[in-house]
């Protein structure tokens, strides 16, 4: 990840780590902190096979939760010498409320620690400032920082290509992202898929990812529109509602709804040109079998409000990134309004 700053205040980023790991020597404690649930993941495992081998002894390694742990059996666990491995590795997981009971014992501990144990931290908050923190050296920081969406594209292209030997395009690296939303571990999963369902292809281009992402993404906000559109407002709001209390994240919403709304908009700017409304959605890459419903889809929202929809995607992507105060799931209730028109 070379477009990355590999340094932050008093740690390590995991990608720096991630890539060098086979020079590092295992340390006696590491701190894993940050935002990125997947780079959290991987650190770990680098982790594992770092301090423990290729061989590792099931034995030597031991996960505790850090709300119950306590520091005098982790301790010993650490204390106790392995019988196959060369190390023992102890993992203290969601350990912010274990390192503020245990922060004198974690410090005095770092200034003797056991000589073939490990102590693995994971937290959601580290300051830098503390003593404890000044004890960790940097390379066993580990800072778990998630990449920004326009650097997500290139990190795809990557990913695909280290991970799976594929060749990903930048269209489709950046419909990828457009349609999963910035979590790299859902990313992660959909480029296993693709790499799949391409074989012995080496490239894997836009169309790919609109077959197999694309329209499966897309089909929840087909879905609402097609209800908007037939007078069902009631049901695209269920689908709405049932979508977030699903967890769906808000960056992902948004790519499904502007995988499905920029088409349209892409279309009513043809149609405005003279092409007839069934040749334009083709031109813009809508499947035979979609023709008719984004037909009905387009006369509904008219040439007025087809020509909106680029700015109403835009407000609500800015509004998720902190330009507005309404909460994700009004701006996207106030989107439906707006496209039910009624």
């Amino acid at each position: 990840m070379g477009e990355r700053s590999h340094r932050y205040n008093g740690g390590m980023d995991a990608w720096e780590f991630l890539e060098r790991r086979s020079e590092a020597e295992p340390r006696p404690v590491y701190v894993i902190h940050g935002d990125d649930d997947f780079l959290r993941r991987r650190v770990r495992a680098a982790l594992r096979q770092l301090v423990l081998g290729e061989e590792e002894d099931q034995v030597s390694y031991s996960t505790h939760a850090g709300e119950a742990a306590d520091f005098a059996s982790i301790r010993d666990q650490l204390a106790t010498l392995p019988f196959l491995s060369p190390r023992r590795l102890v993992v203290v997981e969601e350990a912010d409320p274990f390192v503020s009971r245990f922060r004198s014992q974690l410090e005095k501990y770092l200034h003797a620690p056991a000589p073939r144990g490990v102590l693995v931290l994971e937290v959601k908050s580290w300051s830098s400032t503390t003593r404890l923190a000044r004890l960790v050296p940097p390379e066993a920081t580990l800072v778990c920082k998630g990449l920004s969406p326009a650097q997500l594209p290139a990190w795809c292209i990557q990913w695909a290509k280290k991970e799976h030997g594929k060749l990903l395009s930048r269209p489709a690296a950046e419909l990828l992202v457009e349609l999963v939303g910035p979590d790299m571990g859902l990313l992660d999963q959909e480029l296993r898929k693709l790499a799949i369902y391409v074989g012995d292809t080496a490239r894997i281009d836009v169309d790919d990812v609109d077959q197999l992402v694309g329209r499966s993404r897309s089909a929840e906000a087909f879905k609402i529109l097609d209800a908007l559109v037939s007078n069902r407002p009631g049901e695209a709001w269920q689908i709405l509602n049932r979508l977030f209390e699903q967890g769906e994240d808000e960056h992902r919403l948004l790519g499904l709804f502007s995988y499905q709304l920029r088409r349209l908009a892409q279309a009513a700017q043809l149609v405005e040109q003279g092409l007839p409304a069934s040749a334009a959605l083709v031109q813009v890459g809508v499947p035979p079998f979609a023709i008719k419903g984004c037909e009905q889809q387009l006369r509904h929202l008219g040439r007025q409000r087809a020509c909106q929809l680029y700015d109403w995607l835009l407000e609500i992507d800015l509004g998720i990134k902190g330009a507005s105060a309404l909460p994700p799931r009004l701006l996207f209730e106030r989107l439906l309004v707006r496209l039910a028109g009624r």
